[in-house]
Order: C-alpha cells, then structure tokens, then sequence
C-alpha cells in the first residue's frame, strides 16, 4: 500500500503521541487503554484499512486471553489462601532473595510450555504476597516480564512470535520445527534469565513499617467478582487496541522495513515496545533470511517487547493486576532494555 506524504506524516506524529502521551499525561496514563484504542482506531482511519476481517480479527483475537484472566482470576479466588501460604513457606525456607530468584528464572523458563499468559499470571498473583514495597515490587514485574518475554518466543505454544517465526520458516532452507527457536535462541534466552534471576535476587526486603501506600496495596490481593471482570475487560481493549495500532501502522513498517539492513532494524525493532513484536516479525522475516539477520531481528524483538506496558501480553497483564502506570514501568524498564539491547547487539555481532 502506497502512503502519501499527509498519511506518512500523520502516522509518525500518532508514534510520537503513543510514546510520549502516556508517560507525560496523567489522564492519559490512567486511561491507557482507551488511548491506545483511540490510537489504533486513528491509525486504521489513516491508511484506509478498515475491513470485516480487521473488526472481526480486533474482536476475536483478545477472546482467548480475556477468558484465561478471567478463568485465572476466579482460581486464585479460591485458591488465594494456599498460594498465600506457599509463598511464606518459601519465603521462609529459602529467603526472599532466592525466592525471587528461582521465580525469575523458572517463570522464564516454563513460559514457552505454560504459554506467556499463564505466566503472567502467576507472577502478578505471587508478586502482590512478597513482602516488597511498591518500588521493589515494579522492578520484580519488570525482571518477570522480560524474563517470560523471552523465554515464551522459543517454541510455537509460548505466544505468537513464535508460532509466526516457526510458520515462515517451515519450508527450505531451515525446515524450521518444533524445536528449531531452542536450538538457535536457547543460549542467549537462558543466559537473560539467569542474568534477570540475580537482578531479582539483589532485590531486598521490605522491612518498614506499613505506609498508606503499602495498605492500599493490600486491595490488589481482593478477589471480588467485580474486580476479576474489570481488569479482564481492561485486557480485552487493550489486546484490541493493540490489534488495530498494529493493523494501521503495518503499511508505514513495511515501506520502512523494508530497506533497511539487519543491523540498523535490530534498534528500529524498539517500536515493538509500543507495537505487537509478532507484526513486525510477520514484515521482517521471509524464508531467504540469513541466520545471522534472523537472530539480530528476534533477539531485538524480544528484548524490546519489555520496554513499555503495550509492548508485550505479560506486561499488560501483570500491570493491570498490580495497577501499575505507564511512567512507573519505563523508568524501571527502558535503563534495563537499553542495556540488554546493547549488551546483545554486542553479543551478537563477536559470535555471529
């Protein structure tokens, strides 16, 4: 699809609003989903892509996520109590450091068979009985995230990078199965992880006396019926959302994309912190890649995935849950990523 120089104009001033609105607007911040949906619905008016099979596809693909927060949030209802209880049991006999620690490490490591959203969830049921402050328990979210966010991308059933990636390349040259993410990624995934499992571990424990603030993070812990279908309703309009910013900005990605080199698109990939990584890699990988492109443009992607809130599903639902704001991810978040997206550009560069 061919832009012209208004719709061009027009959708780079939308990427600047949906990375700068959020962590500078307080109404924003506090209505991020309805924004990103006002942003997705702007992006699919400028580039005429509206269509039956967009709506219905905005409508159909956050089903299934919906329905697990829901489903989940009903379970850790009734089993709140024990898992309350296993978790000072832990806390207990192996500390909190090492506690954070293992569960880091082995979240990220199971996401990819127990899927990303099972994950996530988890982490923001357990994160709220750890006896951290609200500062300490952002930077463990923001550890798990990235620790799930690359681990989930290694086989086809983690989230959907990984089943796109897979797809593309199923026929020659790499005849790419089940198992072909591991081979290829699964070094530099268990290396993030146990890099992201001792930053967690450094995590101390909250011993102060309770502030309002701890108080009022007590009420992330209630179960009520009304509260379980709020934020699965909030997770709904934000997975549309994020399908239609996709959808609109799709147009400008491939005319961008596609005449860059692998090196320049692996900082270019950062839009997946406000963009579906699995769009971008739909755009970027074709059968003919070369190994050494295909690792630049995945480990970019999933790293970048971490950044902000819309960047990844984990992201956005253990900020739901935990209620955490747009300002308060990034500036636990973006340091990180950079970090991790020099480190392994670095990485990358000496061994590929």
């Amino acid at each position: 699809m061919e832009l012209s120089l208004l719709q061009n104009v027009l959708l780079y001033a939308l990427i600047l609003l949906v990375l700068v609105l959020p962590l500078s607007v307080h109404k924003v911040e506090e209505n991020l989903e309805a924004f990103l949906f006002g942003c997705g619905i702007l992006a699919v008016s400028i580039t005429h892509s509206w269509s039956w099979h967009l709506v219905t596809t905005a409508l159909k693909d956050p089903i299934t996520i919906t329905i697990a927060v829901f489903v989940a949030g009903l379970l850790f209802k009734f089993c709140h109590k024990g898992l309350k209880t296993l978790t000072h049991k832990m806390v207990g006999s192996l500390g909190l450091r090492i506690t954070l620690g293992v569960l880091v490490f082995t979240l990220g490591m199971t996401s990819s068979l127990i899927t990303a959203i099972i994950a996530a969830l988890i982490l923001a049921e357990m994160a709220v009985l750890l006896p951290l402050n609200r500062k300490n328990r952002i930077r463990l979210v923001v550890y798990s995230c990235y620790a799930i966010g690359m681990g989930a991308v290694l086989t086809s059933i983690g989230e959907p990078l990984g089943t796109i990636v897979l797809s593309k390349l199923k026929g020659e040259p790499y005849n790419a199965g089940f198992w072909f993410l591991v081979q290829h990624l699964g070094w530099y995934v268990l290396a993030g992880n146990i890099l992201l499992a001792f930053l967690a571990s450094r995590i101390k424990q909250d011993n102060a006396p309770q502030t309002q603030e701890t108080k009022e993070e007590e009420n992330l812990t209630e179960h009520s019926l009304k509260n379980i279908s709020f934020r699965a309703g909030k997770v709904y309009l934000f997975v549309m959302a994020l399908v239609l910013l996709g959808d609109g900005l799709k147009p400008l990605a491939e005319k961008t994309i596609s005449h860059l080199s692998a090196n320049v698109l692996y900082f270019i990939n950062m839009l997946s912190a406000i963009l579906d990584n699995a769009t971008l890699a739909a755009i970027e990988i074709t059968p003919d890649i070369s190994m050494r492109n295909l690792m630049f443009l995945l480990m970019s992607l999933i790293i970048s995935g971490g950044m902000l809130i819309p960047g990844n599903i984990p992201n956005i639902i253990a900020a739901s849950k935990l209620k955490i704001k747009s300002k308060e991810w990034a500036k636990a978040a973006l340091p990180l990523g950079l970090v991790l997206m020099v480190g392994y550009f670095l990485v990358l560069t000496i061994v590929m």
